[in-house]
């Protein structure tokens, strides 16, 4: 098996398993923090089945009765928030207040799924036309059965549960396949469902590696949701393409920060920092590269050198941010770093020496070519690169030319709403930074590399339904198209018609 920049394994066809238990692992210390099954192909078909004895019943239950089994999860979300978030501290690295505030969105989506479920999904009337007049027509989401979710390990509680906490509330039952490198969040997430709604086993784990998540592909799911790299995102449509299993694929990203010259520079420097090495850069939608107008450059420069040079990594409590989590993410890092360099750019906080592994201290590159690793391909390291632009225009084309396109930040007092229209990407805050993340009413994806299909907000709901269209006669006329008893008039008729009403 090889690991990928996003961190998670690829696919391949399954092999014999050298263990059937694997450890997860602290990255901070090295310490064994718990052990999980190596589930095979078998096992991941035997999850599914039992998830699909078990949708049924929990479909029929109706949108309130959903709602009030989620409520009781999310109640006990809510009051074991510590927890949770200790756990995911010892798999990820990452500070507990970071944790906590994964949690907090988490418990806020699943709030907001569970309360407009029935709004978004319900049957509901729809125009009938002119010609069809003599039908009702409605429309209603269905679910699609059982889900297969394959989550990451940067935020393995919020960013699964953008997919479990939707597909549950539209009525489908979920298999969840954590990362390999957090299957103990995975464990705990399924073990307190199962234990606010033991009635309904409606949410099942599997756990592995990249055989185990292409076994979830194979194993009759009804929709697969994917959240990695693009290259195993690749890997996973393929394998789904065997059976037209359809896919949600969220992937890489090489977000841009905007920064124009009537921009709050001390905000902008503050989002910029906080984007980039949050998490230790661990982020999709994290900013990677930062373009400002030339007439501000100096003093946005000097803000954020100030900013970056402040932070410190660690495991202590006291660290802004923790380890590289993913051990092999280190040397991806550090090449980005070095080609930068190599290839005339300049390091304004950091270098070469800040990969101290696991952990990576903060860097801030200028004067970067735009066809080095560090402007072209996702980092996913506390790295930023700064470049100054002659006006926002070329910032605009240039945050525009990756092949990537998820996220993006803007910050201009006047021009916000206008930029942000301008920008090839799924989504964009302006004048804050990654804030579409926690609205749960917002759709969350991307466009190009970036994926396709959208988790939150109602286009996240439907997302995890069939939608079924419904005719019924109400009464009948004289001119009927649709028989092989219709007069030859009718279609005369119908023509004359519809060049009165609809050829004016």
């Amino acid at each position: 098996m090889t690991q990928t920049a996003r961190g998670d394994v690829e696919i391949q066809s399954a092999t014999s398993a050298e263990s059937s238990m694997f450890e997860s692992i602290d990255p901070r210390t090295g310490e064994v923090v718990g052990h999980h099954p190596i589930h095979t192909a078998a096992e991941v078909d035997d999850a599914v089945a039992a998830a699909r004895a078990a949708q049924e019943a929990w479909a029929e239950l109706g949108f309130s009765g959903r709602k009030q089994r989620l409520d009781q999860w999310r109640k006990l979300l809510a009051k074991r928030v510590d927890e949770l978030a200790g756990l995911i501290c010892a798999e990820t690295g990452k500070p507990l207040d970071d944790a906590k505030l994964e949690l907090v969105l988490v418990i806020d989506h699943l709030h907001w799924a569970a309360t407009n479920a029935e709004k978004v999904l319900k049957r509901r009337k729809v125009s009938s036309g002119f010609l069809m007049s003599n039908h009702a027509a409605t429309v209603e989401y269905l679910p699609f059965g059982v889900i297969g979710v394959i989550g990451p390990w940067n935020y393995p509680a919020f960013t699964p549960m953008g997919s479990i906490a939707y597909a549950l509330a539209a009525g489908n039952a979920v298999v969840f396949k954590p990362s390999e490198l957090t299957p103990g969040v995975g464990q705990w997430l399924a073990d307190s469902f199962a234990e606010a709604v033991p009635e309904h086993p409606v949410f099942r784990l599997v756990t592995g590696f990249g055989e185990t998540g292409a076994a979830l592909c194979r194993s009759g799911v009804n929709k697969v949701a994917f959240t990695g790299s693009t290259a195993t995102g690749k890997r996973v449509m393929a394998s789904c393409a065997e059976n037209l299993v359809p896919v949600l694929v969220e992937c890489g990203g090489k977000d841009a920060l905007i920064v124009d010259a009537d921009a709050d520079l001390a905000a902008a420097a503050d989002a910029a920092v906080w984007g980039a090495m949050s998490n230790a850069g661990q982020t999709c939608i994290g900013v990677e590269r930062v373009y400002v107008v030339d007439a501000v450059a100096d003093r946005f420069v000097e803000m954020i050198t100030e900013r970056a040079g402040k932070l410190r990594p660690g495991g202590e409590p006291g660290a802004n941010f923790g380890p590289i989590t993913m051990p092999s993410q280190v040397d991806v890092i550090r090449r980005h770093i070095d080609d930068a360099l190599e290839r005339g750019g300049r390091a304004l906080v950091g270098g070469e020496h800040s990969v101290r592994p696991p952990f990576v201290e903060p860097v801030v590159l200028t004067d970067v070519p735009e066809d080095s690793l560090a402007v072209t391909e996702e980092t996913f390291g506390p790295t930023i690169v700064v470049r100054r632009v002659r006006d926002v225009d070329e910032a605009v084309a240039r945050t525009n030319s990756t092949r990537y396109g998820l996220g993006a930040t803007v910050f201009s007092r006047a021009r916000g709403a206008e930029l942000a229209r301008r920008l090839r990407s799924g989504m964009v805050a302006v004048n804050s930074v990654v804030a579409f993340a926690g609205v749960p009413s917002l759709p969350f994806g991307g466009v190009g590399d970036s994926g396709f299909g959208r988790i939150h907000g109602a286009d996240g709901l439907r997302e995890f339904t069939r939608p079924q269209s419904v005719t019924r006669l109400r009464y009948r006329i004289p001119l009927n198209p649709m028989s092989f008893g219709r007069s030859k008039g009718t279609i005369r008729r119908m023509v004359r018609l519809v060049k009165l009403v609809r050829g004016r």
